[in-house]
C-alpha cells in the first residue's frame, strides 16, 4: 500500500465503508470520518491528499468544510452529493472542489475519479521546468503557481491554476469543453462538462477587470474557450 492518505467523510456508515473497502483495494491509505465536526478535527491535526465529502452531514456541512478548506490549503476534494442537491453542488465547485459524483455511484467509478485527480495533482505539483510567462496584465509562475493580474497578486486552486496555465502556453488555441475536462481533469467520461463552465466563471472573476466583459478568456460559442493574451 502506498501512503497517498485519503479522508473520506460521509454519515451514511454503508456507504462509508463501501467507499473505504474499494479506495483501500486501490491501494491507499483511508481515514474515515462520520460527521463534519470529526472531519474538522482530523484535517486541523493532519491534512491528507484528497477528501471524498459529503455535502449533507451532521453538525458541521460539507459546504462548510470545503470553504474552511480552501482558506487553508489547495488538496483535491471529490464531492459526494445527490441528484436533487444540484445547487449546493455548484456552490461547493465555486468554493474550489474539484470533483464531485452524484449518489447513486459506482464505487470503481469513484476510485477512477480518484485516481485522475490525484494523477493531475501530482503531476501539478512536480518541478517544472517552464518559465514564467507574463502578459501586459498578467503574470503567472509555474514553478511558485502565483500568479498577478492588474498588479494584484491572486489566490487560485489547483484547478483554476492549471487551467490557466494550459491556456497561457497555448495562446488563441480553442479547446473544448471536453478537451479540458481530460487536460485538467485527466478524465472526460464522468464529469458534467458544467464542472468547465464553473471553473471559466471563477478564473474571470479573479483574473479580469471586468468578468462579464472578458479580454482573456474568451467564449467560442457552439465550441469552448481560448486565451486571447
Amino acid at each position: 500500500m502506498n501512503r497517498t492518505k485519503i479522508l473520506i467523510v460521509e454519515d451514511e456508515p454503508s456507504i462509508a465503508e463501501v467507499v473505504g473497502l474499494y479506495i483501500r483495494r486501490a491501494g491507499y491509505h483511508v481515514q474515515v470520518a462520520n460527521d463534519g465536526q470529526e472531519a474538522l478535527d482530523l484535517l486541523n491535526k493532519e491534512f491528507p491528499d484528497l477528501v471524498i465529502l459529503d455535502l449533507m452531514l451532521p453538525k458541521v456541512d460539507g459546504l462548510t468544510i470545503t470553504r474552511w478548506l480552501r482558506d487553508q490549503s489547495d488538496i483535491p476534494i471529490i464531492m459526494l452529493t445527490s441528484r436533487r442537491e444540484e445547487a449546493d453542488r455548484i456552490a461547493g465547485l465555486e468554493m474550489g472542489a474539484d470533483d464531485y459524483v452524484v449518489k447513486p455511484f459506482s464505487p470503481q467509478e469513484l476510485v477512477s475519479r480518484v485516481r485522475a485527480v490525484l494523477r493531475r495533482t501530482h503531476s501539478s505539483s512536480e518541478a517544472i521546468s517552464e518559465k514564467p510567462i507574463s502578459f501586459k496584465s498578467l503574470s503567472i509562475n509555474p514553478q511558485t503557481r502565483l500568479v498577478s493580474a492588474n498588479d494584484s497578486q491572486i489566490s487560485l486552486t489547483a484547478k483554476e491554476f492549471d487551467m490557466l496555465w494550459l491556456f497561457a502556453q497555448h495562446p488563441r488555441q480553442v479547446f473544448t469543453r471536453d478537451q479540458l475536462l481530460e487536460r485538467i481533469w485527466g478524465i472526460s467520461e464522468y464529469i458534467d462538462p458544467s464542472t468547465v463552465t464553473v471553473h471559466i466563471r471563477r478564473l474571470r472573476e479573479k483574473i479580469e477587470l471586468n468578468p462579464s466583459e472578458p479580454k482573456h478568456i474568451i467564449t467560442i460559442w457552439g465550441i469552448g474557450y481560448k486565451f486571447e493574451p
